[in-house]
């Protein structure tokens, strides 16, 4: 029997997860969204490559929601594939009164585990969103040959000529409130990685003696997971608050959590990795496979870039410390 690729375990999971209605969460802003930070978390905890691909769904629905669409067929999967990096890129193009999607698409979680998805392309007026079925696309294999993620199937997608449906106006992606709302939701499953890596570390100081220096890295383990919980809760409360974004805190409420918690997830992995050494990532397969993924899940965050942006909404607007 051929082995399972960890692709194939987490298109899996995504399937059961998304059948299962674990997936059914309540929506940003809906007075509930600390159980939906909560919900990523613990999926977070389970799997980084499951929540990829969970939390994709997950902010499809919330988006399809906020534009005012109808929401995802029972039991479809669906990813948000929105990055823009350098490099070969996506247009849209209206023939014959439809609209028609060319090129490729890099870094789509789920090129494979997805039934549909969310694209950004380029069109003459601007950047828009689609939805696009997933049967017909053309996945490339070998375009993320990463040991980190390697679950969340993030392949280069070609689009030979595809027929799409706009969702939203132009820009309507990246302008909605729900757009920094999403980002808090990234910055959950990071803390839930970085909890899964610190409890390597707390079960092991409660099965053995890991000495007094293991013992204050889990100390500072602890303030730092908690501090990004903390953090996470009062985005949530603040979020249901103004779930509109009238007050226009979004952007640097997102920029502030995500920051804080990528800051947390780093040191959490360098402090456990000092406190027990290669033991564990040596010898434990699903903690080597969650820091791997935890190292790569975290440059979704676009450090000094990322800085440089909140320094400049502080610096515009002030702020009460």
């Amino acid at each position: 029997m051929a082995a399972v690729s960890a692709g194939q375990r987490a298109a899996l999971a995504f399937t059961a997860v998304v059948e299962a209605g674990r997936l059914d969460l309540p929506l940003p802003g809906s007075g509930r969204t600390k159980d939906r930070l909560a919900a990523f978390a613990v999926l977070a905890e389970e799997d980084l490559s499951l929540v990829r691909l969970a939390e994709g769904h997950a902010d499809a629905v919330a988006i399809l929601a906020e534009l005012g669409e109808d929401p995802p067929p029972p039991g479809s999967r669906w990813g948000v594939w929105a990055a823009n990096p350098p490099g070969p890129a996506l247009t849209a193009v209206r023939a014959g009164g439809q609209w028609r999607l060319r090129g490729t698409k890099q870094y789509c979680s789920g090129a494979r585990a997805c039934t549909h998805a969310l694209v950004t392309a380029a069109a003459e007026d601007g950047m828009r969103l689609f939805a696009v079925a997933v049967a017909g696309l053309a996945p490339r294999p070998g375009s993320w040959p990463a040991t980190g993620m390697a679950g969340s199937d993030t392949l280069d997608v070609g689009f030979p000529d595809v027929a799409a449906e706009p969702v939203g106006p132009p820009g309507g992606y990246t302008d909605r409130p729900g757009f920094s709302h999403g980002g808090v939701g990234v910055a959950a499953c990071w803390y839930g990685g970085a909890r899964g890596v610190g409890q390597t570390l707390l079960h092991a100081a409660a099965k053995r003696d890991v000495g007094p220096h293991a013992l204050a890295h889990l100390g500072a383990v602890d303030i730092a997971l908690r501090t990004a919980r903390t953090a996470l809760d009062q985005a949530a409360d603040e979020i249901d608050a103004d779930p509109a974004d009238l007050r226009h805190e979004g952007g640097a409420r997102a920029l502030r959590v995500r920051a804080l918690t990528e800051s947390v997830a780093t040191d959490v992995m360098g402090r456990v990795g000092r406190a027990l050494g290669a033991g564990p990532l040596g010898h434990d397969e699903a903690h080597s496979r969650a820091v791997a993924d935890l190292t790569v899940y975290l440059r979704q965050h676009h450090a000094e870039r990322d800085l440089a942006a909140l320094g400049a909404i502080v610096a515009e607007r002030g702020v009460a410390w």
